[in-house]
């Protein structure tokens, strides 16, 4: 977690009925009820709680931590939680930064850290088979030691579970070459809000049997069903890696030249731009910095970086060293909690787009955020590039005069709202979380009755995460 809680200030709310605590020892689920726990699985990485930790106030505290060890110990919980209507979060790492992983206050906060084996490997079918509450540097160790990679790296890759990664459609830095983690998914064992338990998939690399419900559980952030298994692509270790950096005048001349490039059907695994100001906090640089890496076979990454010189003749070169410096440093976040405790508000929002209005969608929303009192500074970086658009990455920081929580709330009101108005989508990797679950009704539209009516349909009593995606409780 960012920050720790202050030693002997916590004063707990109740814990769980005596009844339901009863019934968890009778079904033998390992389960914890002091303070110290359920005030840790009160949280996740949501920056807006740092300060909240650091005055040692709980917001949500969950009446019991309970501890699955296996798929039947998460079908026996979820069966008493919904027989008693009791409200219930699945928490991995807790690695996110929306608040998707906080529970309501009285709910069972279910921690799926104890599913933690890596079942098998096929490596003639190029896929592995692994637990939910596997961390990420656990299966690729696991995997690296028989000659392969997952090839999915996210920021949060040391704290964060493979559950996570897929309940929460996450995207790793490596992700033009090896895909998101919807692309890499091939099966899912998932437990329902009654208990029962379903497999997905598993069958070959696709299938036409109706829609994929594969996809319906991938960033379904728990409000669904529980996935306690999944079957995921494995690639063969690159045997040739090649690296470059750029520098371009202008943001915009950089989003172009990563436009053409994939455009051209080149896709290396890292291509990241970044604005004036991160690549002068990132690299002492005074103009816009392209870094770019691939790794694979040696004929397809030659001609990979070959496209990415040739679409980056106008810019500057740079030394590849340029990416050494980003490798040694993406995963640090370490000044994100002292800025909070200091009275900043610190935050980053990633949104998408397609390459017909990433420019519109970059300019206003930086300008609406740029235009709240108190705020200090707002960058941003395209981290993830397709053939019809890409991500942006912004990164704000304000110091306001009156309370904390309204400034942040209003950030990300402004953020969201222009979003929408430009025809974007307010999330690309982080996922809804409580963040932003209040947007999701109009970013859905019409369809947004269908994800209303599948909650309802697998969920009836809304036991499960109610309030996250805004399906199934109140929204933050």
């Amino acid at each position: 977690m960012p920050n720790d809680y202050p030693p002997g200030v916590l004063v707990a709310s109740d814990v769980a009925p005596d009844e339901l605590l009863g019934e968890l020892t009778r079904i033998g689920v390992s389960f914890d009820v002091s303070t110290v726990e359920r005030a840790e699985h009160s949280r996740d990485w949501w920056p807006r709680l740092i300060p909240e930790v650091a005055r040692g106030h709980v917001e949500n505290w969950p009446g019991v931590v309970v501890r699955a060890h296996s798929t039947s110990d998460v079908s026996a919980t979820l069966r008493l939680a919904n027989e008693h209507r009791v409200a219930l979060t699945a928490q991995g790492g807790r690695s996110g930064v929306v608040g998707g992983a906080v529970p309501t206050p009285g709910a069972i906060a279910l921690d799926l850290t104890g599913l933690d084996n890596v079942i098998a490997l096929d490596t003639v079918s190029s896929t592995v088979r692994v637990e939910a509450g596997v961390f990420g540097p656990d299966l690729e160790r696991f995997v690296r030691g028989l000659g392969y990679t997952v090839g999915h790296f996210p920021q949060s890759f040391e704290l964060a579970t493979v559950g996570g990664w897929i309940a929460c459609r996450g995207a790793g830095q490596y992700s033009n070459r090896y895909g998101k983690i919807e692309d890499m998914v091939r099966a899912l064992t998932v437990v329902l809000a009654n208990g029962d338990v379903v497999t997905l998939g598993g069958h070959g690399p696709r299938q036409a049997v109706g829609p994929d419900l594969l996809q319906l559980f991938i960033g379904s952030e728990g409000t669904l069903g529980i996935i306690t298994e999944a079957t995921l692509l494995v690639h063969k270790l690159a045997p040739s890696e090649q690296r470059a950096a750029y520098s371009f005048a202008t943001f915009h001349d950089g989003i172009e030249a990563c436009r053409r490039v994939v455009q051209r059907d080149a896709h290396p695994a890292v291509l990241r731009l970044y604005d004036e100001i991160e690549s002068q906090r990132n690299f002492d640089l005074g103009e816009c910095a392209l870094i770019v890496l691939d790794e694979g076979d040696p004929l397809f990454v030659e001609a990979t970086m070959r496209i990415v010189r040739e679409e980056c003749t106008g810019a500057r070169a740079l030394e590849p060293s340029y990416v050494e410096r980003w490798l040694e440093r993406r995963n640090d976040v370490s000044a994100l909690a002292p800025l909070w405790e200091r009275g900043y508000v610190v935050d980053t929002i990633e949104v998408s787009g397609p390459w017909a209005i990433l420019e519109a969608l970059r300019v206003r929303v930086g300008d609406t955020l740029n235009a709240i009192e108190g705020m200090l500074n707002v960058s941003v970086h395209q981290s993830h590039a397709y053939l019809d658009g890409a991500c942006l990455y912004f990164t704000f920081a304000g110091q306001p005069d009156a309370d904390p929580t309204t400034f942040y709330r209003r950030a990300w009101d402004d953020a969201m709202n222009e979003v929408l108005r430009v025809g974007g989508s307010i999330s690309h990797h982080h996922g809804v979380g409580r963040a932003r679950a209040r947007f999701v009704a109009e970013a859905l539209g019409d369809a947004f009755t269908i994800l209303e009516g599948a909650k309802a349909q697998l969920d009836p009593r809304n036991i499960l995460n109610p309030g996250v995606l805004g399906i199934g409780g109140p929204t933050w």
